[in-house]
């Protein structure tokens, strides 16, 4: 499971650098941040909740 978050997240980081490198691409960037961003609380979320059990 850490494994697949952590892939999410590289992914997620190529979209916002490709999205920040080309210009007309802003969007990308923005979803690329937004997904990353999600993706790392949801697996600190249930990390934690998987320590509380």
């Amino acid at each position: 499971m850490v494994i697949f978050v952590i892939i999410l997240l590289v992914i997620w980081a190529l979209l916002a650098i490709v999205g920040f490198a080309i210009k007309g691409l802003l969007w990308l960037a923005i979803i690329g941040l937004v997904l990353f961003i999600a993706t790392l609380l949801i697996g600190v979320l249930r990390r934690a909740a998987r320590r509380r059990s």
